[in-house]
């Protein structure tokens, strides 16, 4: 004996995707039928009148055929969804009565171990490294544990064990090792500030007798001063007298 498992939400989706299709196929039927049940003659003869009717009539019965069958699609999709809804409603008068009994039966267990007797275990969370919860004592299966945390060493946190399972049922998966966050670059020695230093070589005296230079023209009034990060002054020349 094979079992089937029945999903509600994926009979109603499906049955609306059927409505679509019923929908769009009757459409393309209805354009099509006054160019295939009403056709003129080639001619005037007897010959291409009666090609027409022949034709028509082959239009006629398509469009009788296509109306059957379009009632037959509208019957299966309304089946269809009222399976649907019919599987949704029995899981979930399935569901409430169990539940209030499956409580009270774990309570008892729950208070004395911290472990119910049947149930499956809760999961560690996401980038804590907690352990996943224990299943039941009788069945359930363990929880998964959490992902490491963040971490700057080299195998990053570590992740959570998985939960014990019961005596049917299945342990939890580790969770997995965080990856490491690079560390953080070192600063970079500070530039210095102000403006650089020149320097020039010492410019020799003119000899005797040498054509010398006009005199320069005063300067005008001096403006604010500038401090320069470091300078460095030319030694004094003196021409010898000629």
């Amino acid at each position: 004996m094979s079992f089937v498992f029945a999903a509600p939400e994926a009979l109603v989706a499906a049955a609306g995707d059927l409505a679509t299709i019923g929908s769009t196929v009757g459409a393309a039927n209805a354009a099509a039928a006054a160019n295939t049940t009403s056709l003129l003659a080639a001619g005037a003869d007897e010959v291409s009148a009666a090609i027409a009717a022949l034709f028509g009539a082959h239009g006629q019965a398509y469009q009788v055929l296509s109306g059957q069958a379009a009632a037959f699609h509208q019957q299966f999709v309304q089946a269809l969804t009222a399976g649907g809804t019919s599987y949704a409603a029995a899981d979930y008068a399935a569901a409430t009565p169990l539940q209030p009994l499956l409580d009270a039966i774990n309570a008892p267990f729950v208070a004395a171990t911290g472990r119910p007797l049947i149930g499956n275990g809760a999961n560690g969370a996401p980038g804590t490294g907690a352990n996943g919860g224990a299943g039941g004592w009788l069945i359930g299966n363990g929880g998964a544990g959490g992902s490491g945390t963040s971490s700057t060493t080299a195998d990053g946190g570590k992740g959570g064990s998985g939960g014990a399972a019961g005596l049917f049922g299945s342990g939890g998966a580790g969770g997995p090792a965080a990856t490491p966050r690079p560390p953080a670059k070192p600063a970079g020695p500070a530039e210095r500030a102000g403006m650089p230093c020149w320097s020039a070589p010492a410019v020799p005296a003119a000899p005797a007798g040498a054509r010398q230079m006009p005199a320069a023209r005063p300067a005008g009034p001096a403006g604010p001063a500038a401090t320069p990060a470091c300078s460095s002054a030319l030694p004094a020349t003196v021409a010898p007298a000629g």
